[in-house]
């Protein structure tokens, strides 16, 4: 078997075979999609090893179609939140099966670029670049064309793509969304090479009667040639189409159909198919297993005679999963297969070539035996920014305050009791795995609480390594403050009642933008689960008489809240300002401009004490309110807490995290730091 050939092996998708012993979409099949996959991922891994030593590759007998080394280049347009998600899912399928470097070309609103942004550049996938361009300056080129379809004026966009990609860019795939990859995609660019004559665009047959006409009664779709032509997989030579003037061809179509048409059904397919109607030799017909359609009407079943066949799989149906073919669980399985892939599998090297961040940890010394700490410093987390959809505009007076926290899934059940303590903005990272940001999805689509809040942006930090990157998921929550003022809080405690109010009162009242200040909010803590929750100072007070609640850590580390001045606090009318002391690490409302948490810090303990520490460097002032309070819910101990406890060596790391993150405040703050080390001796 020649080189080539074993790497471009399309992934054989064959459930059929277990149907003698289980049913189509059951627990055999599912396990034979997972042994294939997991028999992909060996292969991927094996890959330099046909390689010879001397770098070159063993003779061929078979040339590739595609050279291992030529850019494929994909366009997809995204629009908003919720885009975003299947984009990912599209990416996966695409970048588990591929051997070539890749060019993805997004249009873009500005909500989708900032997420998919973000996401390219924390994924840090080898050889994928990725450029944007601006949907809203292309929506005039299309905003005239009425259109029914519910992708809304999107769904248009692809018509304008010779325009809006480089000029110099000769050919391209363009993908919908709702597309999942069953082999590589090499093989779909290899296409090319069959274009004949004047053929220009790509494309597989409509597998629905929806161009016939006989759908239902008074039934009258755009003109198609026979089925028509479906565009969510579309071969695209640029340079010919340029040539051709495909600009003013499909104006000149639209503008004519749309007299008797009046508006379009199915966005650009409707367009398209009047264009091919006219000039048939357009078109280079693709097998249909480039594109298997699971519309309400198809007639897909038809296309293959095995699901083996299959390469590519088109969820065109507003109903998506939920649509009807007899292979349906087979194709939910493939999809659900890369929906919950840990894409963190997918930063493999294509050609032995090592990252930037691979040559960083390897200057780390790995004996050194606090090695794994200081390697998460410079671990990247892939980042999925506004998981959910996000809606908030802050209120105009410049008061407004962001709660910023980070959870694990072990946490989930803190978010709808928060909602309902907290009614202003909320930021939040999450770190979940690519299954667990499945199952947070479900949960969070299935709470009211949760589905009636437009203003919590939902921030996904996927998980890698050993240690939770508590200060990291903190700054990422804080990059995505959007309000003049955010409380840094943690995910267990439940604020009061009215505390987003009473801040943004305490904003005014304490010039808040114009002094250094960090306000600091009282902590307490329950050791029961189940807690009337006090609804006023002094029904807290009654309660802490009471030995039902008690000041936070105040029977394991005192000292962490003791600056607090809770004895003052208990009779405090008016805010007072409270000195730093070591080991100090109360909860404080700040600008949104105070200094991010050291990324040193990870897993348990010092995380908050060393920002606490920095904003006292930078001579921030800490006042506490006097009317104000959160109390900590109970809950099983984390993982990092038991470690610290049960492993010395864990200790001793974070003592020599603290050393070190002490000399770099001597060094950053000078004379002024000294404290910070003589406190840290004597306590």
């Amino acid at each position: 078997v020649s080189y080539y050939l074993y790497i471009i092996l399309p992934l054989p998708l064959s459930p059929l075979e277990a149907q003698s012993s289980t049913p189509v979409g059951g627990a055999g099949e599912r396990q034979a999609l997972e042994l294939r996959v997991r028999a992909v991922e060996e292969e991927n891994r094996a890959l330099p090893s046909a390689r010879h030593p001397n770098g070159g590759h063993r003779d061929c007998v078979q040339q590739p179609v595609v050279d291992k080394c030529e850019t494929i280049h994909v366009a997809i347009v995204c629009a908003g939140y919720n885009a975003s998600r299947d984009v990912v899912t599209l990416v996966k399928s695409v970048l588990f099966h591929r051997r070539n470097p890749l060019h993805f070309h997004f249009i873009t609103d500005s909500i989708a670029q900032q997420i998919l942004s973000s996401l390219f550049h924390t994924w840090m996938v080898p050889a994928v670049k990725v450029d944007f361009y601006d949907a809203d300056e292309l929506k005039s080129e299309v905003s005239w064309i009425p259109n029914k379809h519910y992708s809304g004026i999107y769904g248009l966009m692809k018509l304008v793509l010779t325009k809006t990609l480089p000029s110099d860019l000769q050919r391209v795939i363009v993908l919908d969304t709702d597309i999942t990859f069953a082999t590589d995609i090499a093989e779909l660019w290899a296409v090319f090479h069959k274009f004949k004559g004047q053929q220009v665009l790509g494309l597989v047959e409509n597998q629905s009667d929806w161009y016939l006409g006989n759908l239902w009664k008074n039934h009258r779709p755009w003109p198609a040639l026979g089925r028509g032509f479906n565009t969510g997989v579309i071969l695209l030579l640029l340079d010919r189409l340029r040539k051709l003037r495909w600009e003013q061809m499909w104006r000149l179509t639209a503008e004519r159909e749309l007299m008797s048409m009046l508006s379009t059904s199915l966005a650009d397919q409707d367009i398209f198919n009047a264009v091919i109607k006219q000039n048939p030799f357009l078109v280079h017909q693709l097998p249909c297993f480039w594109n298997v359609q699971l519309s309400d009407h198809t007639r897909s079943e038809k296309c293959y005679k095995d699901v083996s066949d299959l390469k590519v799989i088109h969820w065109n149906s507003p109903k998506k999963l939920r649509v009807k073919n007899k292979h349906v669980e087979f194709f939910r399985n493939l999809y659900l297969t890369f929906l919950e892939y840990d894409g963190n599998l997918l930063r493999r090297e294509l050609f032995g070539c090592p990252s930037e961040l691979q040559k960083t940890l390897s200057e780390l010394d790995e004996d050194d035996p606090c090695y794994e700490f200081r390697r998460e410093r410079f671990t990247v987390h892939r980042t999925h920014l506004y998981f959910l959809h996000y809606e908030y505009e802050p209120s105009s007076d410049n008061t407004d305050v962001t709660l910023v926290a980070q959870l694990s899934m072990d946490r989930l059940q803190m978010l709808e009791a928060i909602c309902k303590h907290w009614e202003g903005p909320i930021s939040l990272a999450l770190y979940l795995s690519d299954a667990e940001a499945q199952q947070f999805l479900r949960y969070a689509q299935g709470s009211e609480v949760l589905m009636s809040r437009g203003n919590v942006g939902y921030h996904i930090v996927y998980k890698e390594g050993q240690f939770y990157p508590v200060n990291l998921l903190r700054n990422v929550a804080m990059r995505h403050v959007n309000t003049p003022y955010m409380f840094l809080s943690d995910i267990d405690f439940l604020p009061m009642y009215g505390l987003y109010e009473y801040l943004r009162k305490s904003v005014v009242q304490l010039d808040m933008a114009n002094a250094k200040k960090a306000l600091v909010v009282p902590a307490f803590e329950t050791l029961r689960y189940r807690l009337s929750y006090p609804k006023s100072k002094a029904e807290l007070l009654s309660q802490l008489d009471m030995g039902t609640l008690f000041t936070f850590r105040y029977h394991v580390w005192t000292k962490g809240h003791a600056p607090t001045n809770f004895a003052k606090w208990r009779t405090a009318t008016t805010p007072y300002r409270v000195q730093w002391e070591a080991d100090f690490e109360p909860y404080v409302m700040v600008r949104r401009d105070s200094p991010e948490y050291d990324r040193r810090f990870v897993g348990f303990g010092w995380n908050k004490v060393a920002h606490i520490m920095e904003l006292d460097a930078q001579e921030y002032e800490f006042v506490v309110l006097p009317n104000a309070y959160m109390i900590h819910m109970p809950h099983a101990p984390s993982f990092d807490i038991t470690k610290f406890r049960s492993n010395k060596q864990y200790r001793v790391c974070l003592k020599t995290l603290k050393e070190e993150f002490q000399q770099n405040m001597s060094r950053r703050y000078g004379f002024a730091a000294l404290k910070y080390m003589t406190a840290e001796n004597n306590s």
